[in-house]
């Protein structure tokens, strides 16, 4: 890794670490007393900052393998340590009781960050470093020397104060939950944010973290002698482009099946998965919008947005900081029409959650469509992207039947496995047979449409 690249991957430690201790100070001493005196709220809050130190020290390591396209050493750490943070949590609430649930999820978070440093510093035990290395560099009759390289550091402040706008439209429903909503409604949205979110951190984050680095080191390279980014041949964007369209074709499918599959078997899987109490709160009417909203525009957003950070100049940066101002305003006056004017609640913050991600993924596809016009590829087309009229059909055709023989009350007559009857048998027969129906369209039709 190239020196300027290693000192500017110090700076998430170095900013961290201090704003992550200061925080934890400054919200143990905003914290009402009531909510100070549960047992074990001080402790946690700083093994919490312990664990973000942690994590903030093992980025450079994480910077590295990106930036190396090891993404192996990654699965291993944040897979190992996602495993760790579970069991060390389950572990000490069931030696501890519900008494000790603050400290043993703060103690797993920790137990994240500690392994998550350990598996980098295993595959790069020589790089780990907390302070950067003076570079020199000689131009001609002049000697420079900087610890940050002037254009490299503009560009990463940019790309940062974009990040922190990102999650605060990101996050924005979490805010606004906790100022609007009741504490019920609260631990209904948590517990459904937390379900919903799996797929996005299982499959779409990688998905776009690697498409980002993909897309970065492929469409640019560094001119060492005029420290500026320089086009590769055509053949490379027509590459790039038709990287693009899989990686979209593949948001499409698997929107298709979330729609078809998802929606009918929900009801079971709520009754199952969910703790009864949570049944009667608006965690199932959340839950509902994910599959069929919220995840799809998720998926194209984060790939769309994934080329947009690859291939945008500071021109374009600071347009798309200026749109996401405007986003913001308006994702806003959305959070005010659902949730107060209409009265939608929880439900209407991923209404508004998913038409912020809608008006990102829009201007992301317009710079994209832009880009590759500039690039003389505006004759490149975006069928590609489209799933073929098969698979819409099939995933039509199953839709319909799974709907159609979905049991009366949507399954299962009461919670739990105890609940299954033999409807819910049948009909997750018929979903079998479906699913298989539409997997075999679905590779039939990559392989006559794939490169």
């Amino acid at each position: 890794m190239h020196r300027s690249i290693e000192n500017i991957s110090l700076l998430p430690p170095l900013l961290g670490v201090p704003v992550a201790l200061f925080s934890a100070l400054l919200y143990l001493y905003l914290t009402p007393s009531t909510t100070l005196s549960q047992p074990y709220f001080t402790e946690s809050v700083a093994i919490y900052a312990l664990a973000a130190v942690l994590v903030l020290i093992s980025e450079p390591l994480y910077i590295k393998a990106q930036n190396d396209l090891q993404f192996g050493i990654r699965v291993r750490a944040e897979g190992s340590a996602v495993i760790l943070k579970a069991v060390v949590a389950v572990a000490i609430i069931v030696w501890g009781g519900e008494e000790k649930a603050l400290l043993a999820f703060a103690l797993g978070q920790a137990a994240y960050g500690l392994c998550t440093l350990v598996v980098f510093w295993l595959a790069y035990p020589a790089q780990l470093k907390l302070w950067p290395s003076k570079i020199t560099e000689k131009v001609r009759d002049n000697v420079r020397q900087y610890y940050f390289e002037p254009k490299l550091l503009r560009l990463s402040m940019a790309m940062t104060s974009q990040s922190l706008i990102k999650h605060l439209l990101t996050e924005g429903d979490k805010f606004a939950v906790s100022m609007i909503s009741t504490l019920e409604d609260q631990g209904a949205y948590a517990i459904a944010s937390n379900y919903g979110s799996l797929v996005a951190r299982i499959v779409f984050q990688p998905i776009e973290e690697s498409s980002r680095v993909f897309f970065s080191k492929t469409l640019t390279s560094e001119d060492t002698q005029q420290g500026q980014k320089v086009s590769k041949a055509s053949n490379t964007i027509t590459s790039v482009h038709t990287a693009l369209s899989l990686i979209l074709l593949f948001d499409a499918h698997l929107t298709l099946l979330l729609v078809t599959f998802v929606p009918p078997y929900l009801p079971t899987l709520l009754k199952l998965l969910l703790p009864p109490r949570y049944l009667q709160t608006s965690a199932p009417q959340i839950l509902a919008l994910y599959p069929t909203i919220l995840l799809p525009t998720m998926a194209f957003n984060g790939t769309l947005e994934a080329f947009l950070a690859s291939t945008s100049t500071p021109s374009v940066m600071k347009a798309h900081a200026q749109f996401l101002v405007t986003a913001s305003v308006a994702s806003a006056g959305a959070v005010w029409l659902l949730v107060e004017y209409l009265q939608w609640r929880t439900t209407g913050l991923v209404w508004a959650n998913s038409f912020n991600l809608f008006l990102r993924a829009g201007w992301a596809g317009w710079w994209a469509w832009e880009w590759f016009r500039r690039n003389a590829l505006a004759g490149g087309s975006w069928y590609q992207a489209s799933p073929p009229l098969s698979v819409w059909l099939a995933c039509l055709l199953c839709g319909t039947a799974l709907r159609v023989t979905l049991p009366e009350g949507g399954g299962l007559k009461g919670n739990g496995w105890k609940g299954i009857g033999l409807e819910d048998i049948k009909h997750i027969g018929v979903g079998a047979i479906c699913a298989l129906f539409t997997l075999a369209v679905c590779a039939n039709a990559c392989n006559k449409k794939c490169p």
